[in-house]
């Protein structure tokens, strides 16, 4: 979500290569996938675009049965719609206003350099209560692409991660007293000025003093605090009933160091419960040691505070530019699929093996989402998109819709 944290909970946490940056708003990620490596979140501006290439339509019969696109990452195979397990028993229009979002975005930019404009323009005509007409649309204006992982250890295979991240509902106050103890800060105005050559760490920036004065609020749980710093955004429930959003402004360029994994080296959780639910436990247990473990991580997020949105349900701006939508938006990685294009999965919810199958749109992104199929499900916001997103590490598959 624009100028993010870390995006997926799955690996935030545990992830050694933490990074911040970009120009939009984008939010992010956290739990205990070891085995499959330390990851971490960033935003568009900070990956490199994919590079497609148009083949020929004088290909041989063996090539014709691949993408006409192809990227160094995913090797996307020509799909029929019949193979989208639940293609025809999902509800597309809970989709349709994020695809609408999606034409939105890429009438503005669009990295993948793709030709998306007939089918935007062709959309306007469909009804949008019409799950009939929706499908109708997709299958005509659209070919659908198997992904395969194209490099590495899974190469050849059609089988992925999918992690989930939200964004998370905080308690905050204006002022400082009594259970609002905890401050989110502004990017320093002395550092806008002129920004030191070195910038302290998280530690140093709380015992030296230097945010005093830069609060924006004060919210009532340090942990929790700590996990919207990874998301990268969240919303704020004021004492007086109004809601505020906080977007990225920006670090103290210090590496992200996980807590997770400081915990887990000290024995203090186990891979088990190294979740947000687990650290949180914990942090209840152990209040006086929780600065301890927050300071293990370096790293230090800014907030400023986003302009109020008439509708309460619009979720955060995504990697693409457009609002993101609950349960229906995903980050990708844009080295192996063009940012903004409609993705079909076929997961499970979290621990469980109930399917979960239905179009997505790819409107985010995150240093933590690596790979070609491998994508990190928006939930939404408060706290039970939280419980979701802080259990999810499915195993799933993904087709990609690339314009006719």
């Amino acid at each position: 979500m624009g100028n993010s944290s870390n995006k997926s909970l799955n690996w935030g946490f545990l992830s050694g290569n933490h990074v911040l940056c970009s120009k939009h708003s984008t939010f992010s990620k956290f739990n205990s996938f070891l085995a499959y490596g330390l990851l971490s979140l960033v935003l568009s501006s900070c990956v490199s675009q994919p590079s497609y290439t148009h083949k020929s339509a004088q290909n041989t019969a063996s090539e014709a049965r691949s993408s006409s696109y192809s990227s160094n990452v995913a090797k996307l195979t020509v799909a029929s719609w019949s193979d989208l397990p639940g293609w025809y028993d999902d509800d597309l229009s809970a989709a349709w206003p994020a695809w609408k979002r999606s034409c939105q975005g890429l009438m503005k930019r669009n990295p993948s350099g793709l030709d998306w404009r007939a089918a935007c323009r062709a959309a306007e005509k469909v009804n949008s209560s019409s799950n009939q007409s929706i499908r109708d649309y997709f299958e005509s204006n659209m070919k659908v692409m198997e992904i395969r992982h194209q490099t590495g250890s899974s190469a050849g295979s059609a089988h992925g991660l999918v992690t989930g991240y939200y964004e998370p509902y905080l308690n905050g106050s204006r002022q400082k007293g009594g259970a609002y103890q905890t401050p989110l800060h502004r990017y320093p105005d002395a550092w806008k000025k002129r920004k030191p050559s070195e910038l302290p760490t998280r530690a140093e920036l709380f015992s030296s003093g230097q945010l005093n004065g830069q609060e924006i609020v004060w919210v009532d749980d340090a942990v929790a605090a700590a996990f919207m710093q990874v998301q990268g955004s969240g919303r704020i429930r004021m004492t007086d009933g109004k809601i505020i959003r906080l977007g990225f402004a920006g670090t103290n360029d210090q590496p992200f160091k996980s807590f997770a994994q400081w915990l887990l080296d000290r024995g203090e959780i186990t891979r088990a419960t190294a979740t947000m639910q687990g650290i949180q436990a914990w942090a209840k247990k152990n209040p006086n040691r929780v600065q301890e473990m927050l300071n293990a991580n370096p790293r230090y997020v800014f907030f400023r505070e986003m302009p109020a949105s008439p509708d309460a349900n619009i979720g955060p701006i995504g990697a693409l530019g457009v609002p993101l939508t609950s349960e229906r938006s995903i980050a990708i990685d844009t080295k192996a699929l063009p940012l903004g294009a409609p993705v079909y999965i076929a997961t499970t919810y979290p621990l469980t093996q109930k399917p979960l199958q239905r179009l997505m749109m790819a409107q985010d992104t995150g240093t933590a989402i690596v790979g070609a199929v491998r994508a990190d499900f928006y939930w939404g916001t408060g706290d039970q998109a939280g419980e979701y997103a802080g259990r999810m590490k499915q195993q799933g598959r993904m087709w990609v819709f690339m314009p006719r």
